[in-house]
């Protein structure tokens, strides 16, 4: 048996003084459960194609274990294909390596100070890109060789200007851990989110990102690895951070939550929009962060890692690939593999969801919790306050597998509900 609380604590270990406002996490990798070094191993050929459907059953059962997390990720959010080999990924891994190293010397030539090993936290330039220089600094400002009317200029003003915002997330980013001690680790964090920044020309960074980066650059050692394995998340995610003056990001995801509640629980729906609350507005954080302040930290990376098993499809990878080629991706499904699919998306296909009925496993976590306080809604929110309030309260008490297992219920329950 493993010793399962020390070796959870001695990878994610935890800053003394911050030990008793740490919240205690409720995950232990557990033998025959939990998807350990040796299944992982042994769920490849000789050749380095992985069994999919044998990971993911045991990913759904129990999580990953601390010493294969980072791997077991890349693989979850589409970085690697299963049917690819040692050598195939050996050899994509290093083309990735040097593609970052590419995109960061970009960078690094407008401001020096990314791949430094320190960060920015003050404003380098002014609104309209004139540098600030601060008196005894050697400058990370620099002088841009254009007009500030140009396309380009306009792009690296409101770059550089994210920089400093960027720095000040990251030196709140996960402060209890003891893997954040080291400076060098916050410019990992910073470096990634920089980059990412400057390559999304859309939406480049918002506040948020920092929590969803944090655990890749603590899973993967090497900067690049956790700069890929982010940016695949991000096509899942990206949209929720995108907000203009008359919707937010996650306004969809919230819609959905919406619809879910008013099939399955017309009465709550009715109560919540009499409260003002139709909008779902209170759930605005835990899709933005995937829930991130509900869970420890511990319990929320075996959340995610819970969520991407359940709704894994094994096109991920060919589909972002295809649009890296900007070519209409594959939709069609070969029912050969639809063991290979999560719980949750093995669902989807096999009912022919869409529209709605295609809202993540996140947002029917929302309606379980929704579903599960009920009664204390009905009885005892008289306010939009009360609603966050007994929202509030789940946050550190709930179990990641049950609530999970709750979402897909309910998932099942509303697909029958709709088909109708």
């Amino acid at each position: 048996m493993w010793r399962s609380t020390t070796e959870t604590e001695n990878y994610y270990a935890v800053r003394p003084e911050c030990e008793d406002d740490v919240r205690k996490s409720r995950f232990k990798p557990r033998a025959g459960k939990t998807l350990s070094a040796r299944k992982w191993h042994s769920a490849f050929s000789a050749e380095g194609r992985l069994d999919i459907a044998k990971v993911l059953s045991r990913i759904q059962r129990g999580g990953v274990h601390p010493s294969i997390k980072g791997v077991v990720w890349e693989f979850l959010l589409g970085c690697y294909d299963p049917n690819s080999t040692f050598d195939e990924r050996s050899q994509l891994r290093q083309e990735r390596r040097e593609q970052y190293a590419e995109w960061r010397a970009e960078c690094e030539k407008m401001v020096p100070i990314i791949g430094s090993g320190k960060i920015i936290t003050t404003p380098i330039i002014t609104d309209d890109g004139q540098p600030i220089q601060e008196e005894g600094s050697d400058s990370q400002g620099q002088t841009l060789t254009e007009t500030n009317n140009s396309p380009e200029d306009k792009k690296v003003i409101q770059w550089k200007l994210l920089l400093h915002q960027i720095g000040l997330d990251v030196v709140r980013t996960d402060r209890a851990l003891v893997f954040y001690e080291d400076p060098e680790n916050d410019a990992k964090l910073w470096n990634i989110l920089s980059v990412y920044a400057w390559r999304d020309n859309d939406i480049g960074y918002c506040q948020g990102m920092n929590d969803i980066c944090s655990p890749m650059v603590i899973l993967l050692e090497n900067e690049a690895d956790a700069y890929w394995c982010f940016s695949r998340l991000m096509r899942r995610l990206r949209e929720n951070f995108r907000c203009t003056t008359s919707s937010i990001g996650v306004q969809s995801q919230l819609d959905s939550l919406a619809s879910i509640i008013k099939a399955l629980d017309p009465k709550l729906h009715e109560h919540l929009e009499n409260l003002d609350g139709g909008e779902y507005l209170f759930a605005f954080r835990m899709l933005m962060v995937l829930f991130r302040r509900e869970f420890s930290f511990v319990d929320a990376m075996y959340l995610w890692e819970l969520m991407w098993a359940m709704e894994y499809n094994p096109n991920i990878y060919s589909l972002y690939e295809e649009l890296n080629a900007n070519t209409e991706p594959s939709t069609t499904v070969n029912d050969r593999h639809l063991k290979q699919y999560g719980k949750f998306e093995r669902k989807n296909v096999q009912t022919g969801a869409t529209g709605t009925d295609q809202a993540g496993l996140s947002v029917f976590l929302i309606a379980s919790v929704l579903e599960n306080k009920n009664k204390k809604l009905l009885k005892e929110a008289k306010g939009l306050d009360d609603v966050v309030k007994i929202m509030n309260d789940i946050t550190g008490t709930m179990d990641a597998k049950k609530a999970c297992n709750e979402a897909l219920k309910l998932h099942k329950k509303y697909l029958k509900q709709t088909k109708k």
